[in-house]
């Protein structure tokens, strides 16, 4: 063999992944409420909650806005190379005077694609933190990825609302892996909560993480919540007797128009 020949360099593989779309805007739930953030949504998810109102299965086009915050998209083929993504997370960050505080991951459910994130993150975490948002459902794959993460959204997805069981092991055991990544537990509510399962809802959160905010909010038709002020209150008294901090924060992205 001539000592001239190298050994071929392997190709990396490139990371691709199935997007709904790609967008920069204000984070309009939870504790993090009004944060810039760049958000990446994937597709496909393990539940049918019947308040969902977000497409989740993945199409052969992805939407992915022109300019961050232009509220304007281009359609690209899906899969998408997540290498791409990573370049245009760094362009849009630094174009728009580092006003993003964090990448937040959406869905679907992102985890679905956890091993694909453990591979990806890396190459986005010195751009920006990592937010994680979550139904909560898949332990396992968040311990694939936990230490790439800053921050996780966690929902608990009561019966009453969703329309399926609520899966309260798997919500334990995902509560118990989160550790202090987390930042608050989502619940959301309507007419049909019941106060059974807003007891049990805010004890599982009260066992498992009770330093995190806890937080009713209300199911949201045509841009309002359905349930006003008094019903709030009343649901939040009854919330505390389980968990020392029970906030109410409604959606407030579809009062301003923006996704």
């Amino acid at each position: 063999m001539s000592g001239n020949r190298r050994t071929p360099v392997p190709a990396i593989p490139s990371i691709n992944a199935p997007l709904i779309e790609v967008f920069s805007s204000m984070q309009g739930e939870g504790v993090l409420i009004g944060c810039r953030q760049i958000f990446v949504r994937f597709a496909e998810c393990n539940l049918t909650c019947d308040y969902c109102d977000t497409p989740f299965h993945a199409g052969p086009t992805c939407q992915i806005e022109t300019e961050p915050g232009s509220g304007q998209f281009n359609s690209h083929d899906n899969p998408v190379n997540m290498t791409e993504i990573t370049r245009l997370i760094s362009h849009w960050h630094h174009i728009s005077n580092n006003v993003h505080h964090s990448l937040a991951l959406t869905g679907g459910e992102p985890l679905l694609h956890a091993d694909l994130l453990k591979r990806w993150l890396p190459e986005v975490i010195s751009i920006l933190p990592v937010f994680l948002e979550t139904n909560g459902t898949l332990p396992a794959e968040l311990e694939k990825v936990l230490p790439l993460l800053d921050w996780i959204s966690m929902d608990i997805k009561g019966s009453a609302v969703t329309g399926v069981p609520t899966p309260w092991a798997d919500h334990a055991d995902f509560l118990s892996i989160s550790g202090d990544r987390l930042c608050h537990v989502k619940f959301v509510i309507d007419q049909s909560t019941t106060e059974d399962e807003l007891l049990e809802a805010a004890r599982l959160v009260n066992r498992h993480a009770p330093t995190t905010p806890f937080i009713l909010q209300p199911r949201t038709i045509a841009s309002s919540p359905v349930l006003d002020g008094k019903a709030l209150l009343k649901l939040q008294v009854i919330a505390s007797a389980e968990h020392r901090d029970v906030r109410i924060i409604p959606q407030i992205h579809p009062w301003l128009g923006v996704d």
